[in-house]
């Protein structure tokens, strides 16, 4: 059976890789800047940049996605997508409402609220923009011959991202209630319903790749399911102290923030333990190496480096400094970009009907991304340590930590370097494989 619907997603992965080359652009802009080269400030003022840079990698992850539910719903539901014209206008909707978000932020068109800065009339295009992609993907799957649990983890993690969006848009006059519903989008996303959406994209691959009996492996993805909802729901609280609400939160968001690694570590073993298992072995190995190379990174930089992170006694010093950025950057590197990129080097072959994941060029993408990606969490560690000690326990103004620890950007710039490199071949081993075809869907159905 073939299921040539499963083109759309080329399409959405193709922009997903150009919003990452542009994702990427901007944060060097703003690794310059930290190193005494500002000459875009002009046009391209610090906070501009950084506005740009933290959406696009929304947006990115985002088209990834959706690129992701496209090419997966249809072969686990058995069926054809429910219509393919729909699925190309929700794709040039949402590349429009990007753009002009994007522009718009350069003429301080925004609303100046981190990671949700998009314009309120934008707002609504997007809301649109998703219904549609929702309701093609559940008509799909509901009326296909099988309803899996792969299937319904995705559906269900796309599903709950689009609800909580929606208190990202309601209006409040106190900053603090604001702030409060503000997370309920920022921290629920990527340390709740996008877990499932991961988990669910994993769960996929590794079904095709290992070989290993569907439902055992969908039976672990239930557990990860549980202890993502355990810990990170309740975990939001360790925002919510620093934005004036009551104290318990320190305590209840302190004490689920410390489950968080518990859903990760899982995810970490439940990948190496089916790997291990499986009989099969595929030929693509450039796509195993992502999937279990975002189980395990994630793990360190979701997991691990939140744990450290977020625990009271320490959140208390290096809330909202770069010790934040080093646990982010990681943390989203390894739980969200890498199973994008895992899946695109899954279903490329299989679309286009070109074999090129035994090249040096991709090995090659695949290290030099993630020793560029760790040298950068290092590189903003260290400044994030320095910078709590200088400013928080010696009390040295704002300004003045940021140029003693200016030099440490320098080290930052050149690990960004080399993890730039690894996604420029891999975006050049993306369009090496060319346009996808009906014969090549077929055939490897």
């Amino acid at each position: 059976m073939k299921y040539k619907s499963q083109k759309v997603a080329y399409w959405f992965f193709a922009l997903s890789m150009l919003l990452l080359v542009l994702q990427i652009t901007y944060g060097f802009i703003m690794g310059f800047a930290r190193i005494g080269f500002d000459n875009l400030h002009d046009f391209i003022p610090f906070n501009t940049a950084r506005a740009v840079h933290t959406n696009l990698l929304v947006v990115w992850l985002l088209s990834g996605f959706m690129g992701a539910a496209y090419y997966i719903i249809p072969e686990e539901a058995q069926k054809e997508l429910v219509s393919v014209k729909l699925a190309y206008i929700q794709l040039i909707s949402l590349a429009l409402v990007g753009v002009v978000a994007i522009v718009g932020y350069h003429f301080n068109y925004w609303e100046g609220r981190k990671f949700l800065e998009i314009p309120r009339p934008l707002d609504y295009l997007v809301v649109v923009n998703v219904l549609l992609f929702l309701g093609l993907i559940l008509t799909t799957l509901f009326k296909g011959k099988r309803q899996t649990t792969t299937a319904l983890v995705l559906s269900m993690g796309l599903l709950f991202a689009a609800l909580l969006y929606l208190p990202g848009m309601l209006p409040f006059d106190s900053q603090v209630t604001d702030s409060f519903f503000r997370w309920w989008v920022v921290h629920l996303w990527v340390e709740g319903v996008w877990e499932l959406i991961m988990g669910g994209i994993l769960s996929f691959l590794l079904i095709k790749l290992t070989g290993v009996d569907r439902e055992v492996i969908e039976k672990w993805l239930y557990v990860i399911v549980g202890l993502t909802f355990l810990s990170g729901v309740l975990g939001t609280g360790h925002h919510y102290y620093y934005i004036g609400v009551n104290k318990i939160w320190l305590v209840v968001g302190g004490i689920f923030s410390a489950l968080e690694p518990l859903a990760f570590l899982a995810m970490a073993l439940f990948a190496v333990n089916m790997y291990r298992k499986g009989e099969k072995k595929h030929p693509n190995k450039l796509a195993l190496y992502w999937t279990l190379g975002s189980a395990i990174v994630s793990f360190v930089g979701a997991g691990l480096l939140g744990f450290a992170h977020t625990l009271p006694q320490t959140n208390l010093y290096t809330h909202g400094t770069l010790v934040t950025a080093m646990h982010g950057h990681l943390a989203f590197w390894g739980a969200y970009a890498m199973i994008v990129l895992a899946i695109i080097s899954y279903s490329l072959p299989n679309m286009t009907g070109r074999k090129l994941y035994e090249s040096a060029r991709g090995r090659a993408a695949f290290w030099l991304a993630n020793i560029g990606m760790v040298g950068m969490t290092v590189a903003f560690g260290v400044a994030g340590v320095a910078q709590v000690y200088l400013e928080r326990k010696f009390g040295m103004d704002f300004m003045a930590v940021q140029k003693e620890i200016s030099i440490h950007f320098v080290v930052l710039v050149i690990c960004a370097t080399m993890f730039t490199t690894g996604i420029v071949l891999y975006i050049i081993d993306f369009y090496k494989h060319g346009k996808p075809t009906d014969e090549a869907l077929e055939i490897n159905q």
